[in-house]
């Protein structure tokens, strides 16, 4: 998924980003509120990891534009405000979750793969296509029963193409999804690891190459 994660305490932006990555997120930063809305202007994004008490634009501000853009975008709110009032005007605004600091690393990421799940039409967190079993929770593969090792960027390309149900990704829409900001839009990266997902995949070959279009499990 991609992810943008909006904190003004860089070493804790930092860390989240880390985390979410190892995760197989792609994670983009931001470290205020005018950022924020810029980034979110110009990428597509799944879930939006959103600091409450942020510089230049306030977080309540991100989230009530985000909601009045009418994007799939998902908001988990993050704050060292918890007590229940503060919890419920931040869902009243819009917010799909809402997280107090200090938390824990493996609880963010979990919530932040639930509200993956809702960003787009819904799908189960177990993925079945053409013998081919992905586990989003706990990032395991299975090719007809064989569990198949993936990287990172390997797992999650191939979630998005387990996601489209046998609809055709285009690079550009893979590019966006498991790669972050910073990828070269005129790189090979998503040639080389459609490559390698094949070639660890094995045979009889599922990913299918549309020639101009992009790729498609079918």
């Amino acid at each position: 998924m991609r992810v943008l994660v909006v904190e003004d305490e860089r070493i804790l932006a930092d860390a989240i980003a880390e985390w979410l990555r190892d995760e197989t997120h792609a994670v983009d930063l931001a470290h205020d509120g005018q950022s924020a809305l810029e980034r979110i202007t110009v990428n597509d994004y799944d879930v939006v990891v959103l600091d409450r008490d942020l510089p230049r634009v306030h977080g309540d501000d991100v989230c009530k534009e985000l909601v009045a853009s009418e994007c799939d975008t998902r908001v988990l709110m993050l704050t060292a405000a918890a007590q229940l009032d503060d919890r419920v005007s931040g869902l009243s605004m819009g917010a799909d979750d809402y997280l107090a600091k200090p938390f824990a690393f493996p609880e963010l990421a979990a919530r932040v793969l639930a509200l993956g799940r809702r960003a787009r039409p819904a799908v189960p967190p177990v993925l079945r296509r053409a013998g081919i079993t992905l586990d989003q929770a706990r990032r395991e593969v299975y090719r007809d029963g064989r569990f198949v090792p993936l990287s990172k960027k390997e797992f999650a390309v191939l979630t998005e193409l387990m996601r489209a149900e046998g609809s055709v990704v285009s690079s550009e829409q893979l590019l966006e999804k498991a790669w972050d900001e910073h990828a070269d839009p005129f790189t090979g990266a998503v040639r080389l690891t459609i490559l390698k997902l094949r070639r660890k995949l094995a045979d009889p070959p599922v990913v299918e190459t549309v020639p101009g279009v992009g790729y498609r499990i079918a």
